[in-house]
Formats: structure tokens, C-alpha cells, sequence
């Protein structure tokens, strides 16, 4: 059972780095409408920051899905299911 919540916490962890991957390519399309300099500039670096740590956060959670479907994913001693 233990491995089934690994698995519905680390899809709903995806979903939400999709959700803010997605809000920061919005917000980086929505600083380019700005005609304040200073209000573009912070928009601009605000939303890349915002797409980096989304994009890290997936491709990690990618990583350890195909290391655990692959086999090389939990030990017996840390699934709890004995």
C-alpha cells in the first residue's frame, strides 16, 4: 500500500510543477505587455525563476518515476512493506 501513495503523491507533485511551469509561461508572455522598464524586468526574471524551479522539480520526479520503474527505486526497507 505504501507504494501506491509513493506513486499518487509523486503525480500529484508532477501536476503541480506543470501547473506553475504553465503560470510562469504565462506570466513571462504577460511581462512582455508591460511598458514600465522596472515592472517588465522583475516580471520577467520573477516568471524565468518560477520556470527553472518547475522545470527542476519535474525533471526530478521524472527521474526517480523511471528509476523506480526500472527497478532501482525503493528498497525493501524503506517501502514499509515486508
Amino acid at each position: 500500500m505504501p507504494i501506491l501513495f509513493w506513486w499518487i503523491r509523486n503525480v500529484v507533485l508532477l501536476a503541480a510543477g506543470l501547473f506553475f511551469l504553465l503560470f510562469g509561461v504565462h506570466l513571462l508572455v504577460l511581462a512582455y505587455r508591460l511598458n514600465d522598464p522596472f515592472n517588465f524586468v522583475m516580471t520577467f526574471f520573477a516568471s524565468n525563476l518560477i520556470i527553472l524551479i518547475s522545470a527542476t522539480v519535474m525533471a526530478g520526479l521524472v527521474i526517480r518515476m523511471v528509476a523506480m520503474i526500472r527497478g532501482r527505486g525503493l528498497n525493501k526497507k524503506d517501502s514499509h512493506c515486508e
